[in-house]
């Protein structure tokens, strides 16, 4: 389930409801549904990702980031491919029943394209995580959609300034992955698998990490003005962290880049956290 990364799909549900209760808009009951399929669809999309790895040759025992069960011999392949069905077709019901409920017909056709992403990430006739396209996507399906579907779903409107605050989050799960490719560029480069960072090179994706935090920052900064002009406070603490962690980043190599990506994405779970709260309180 690659539990250190589950933030992700939480954090952007997360700011949905914070928007929704700056505006008005905050409903709890599709609200959770949109949790629930968020962190079920990501669950879906890392078994994925762990079964058709292992498949393509792409994971190799003893590699340096987490202990994948598949290659290791820990799960079957038939294991992780049922899982993978299993859970992808509960995220698929969830959705299914969150928009008969509260949502447009439109949105059927964005969760059957959420489902193939959950897919198209690992597999397909261009996966996106060997073609160095792992972090659009995550901006597009861990920022631009859960914060803007969830939001509409509670019976928001469509805004532009909803979009910029979706893809500040985005550009936050991003550096997510930014970490899990910056420590895993040699063993990448080694199977043949075109991640950004095998793409780049480690420093420009340093750089890219650092560049994401900031302009996260800056897109999702008007909501905090909105709220209360004290609000810029909490921008300002997420640059210091997000600048902390950035310098860990640069200095660390292999097995020690682990807890960045953990921290990285509690960060962003945190600033999500701490605009929900915000709101709360004014």
């Amino acid at each position: 389930m690659r539990l250190r990364t589950l933030p992700v799909s939480i954090a952007g549900v997360v700011y949905a409801a914070a928007i929704g209760l700056a505006t008005w808009r905050f409903s709890i009951r599709p609200w959770l549904l949109c949790l629930i399929f968020a962190l079920l669809a990501q669950i879906a999309s890392n078994f994925a990702n762990e079964y058709f790895d292992f498949r393509a040759g792409l994971d190799r025992p003893g590699r340096e980031g987490p202990r994948r069960g598949v290659t290791e011999g820990d799960i079957t392949p038939r294991a992780m491919l049922t899982a993978t069905i299993a859970v992808l077709a509960t995220a698929c019901a969830i959705g299914i029943t969150a928009v008969a409920l509260y949502g447009s017909p439109w949105m059927y056709a964005a969760g059957v394209i959420i489902a193939l992403g959950a897919l198209a990430y690992s597999t397909g006739p261009y996966p996106l995580s060997r073609h160095g396209l792992g972090e659009v996507a995550v901006v597009i399906f861990f920022g631009l959609v859960p914060v803007t579907l969830t939001y509409m779903l509670m019976g928001g409107p469509f805004g532009w300034w909803l979009i910029a605050a979706a893809a500040g989050i985005g550009l936050m799960g991003a550096n997510v992955i930014i970490v899990n490719n910056y420590r895993d560029r040699d063993d990448d480069m080694n199977v043949g698998k075109r991640t950004l960072a095998v793409i780049i090179g480690r420093r420009p994706t340093l750089f890219l990490y650092i560049a994401n935090g900031f302009l996260a920052a800056l897109l999702t900064f008007p909501g905090w003005l909105a709220v209360s002009p004290v609000g810029w406070i909490f921008p300002c603490i997420y640059i210091l962290l997000h600048t902390s962690l950035s310098i860990l980043l640069g200095r660390r190599t292999g097995r020690a880049l682990n807890p960045l990506l953990g921290a990285t994405a509690m960060l962003m779970l945190a600033y999500s956290a701490a605009f929900l709260m915000f709101t709360l309180a004014m």
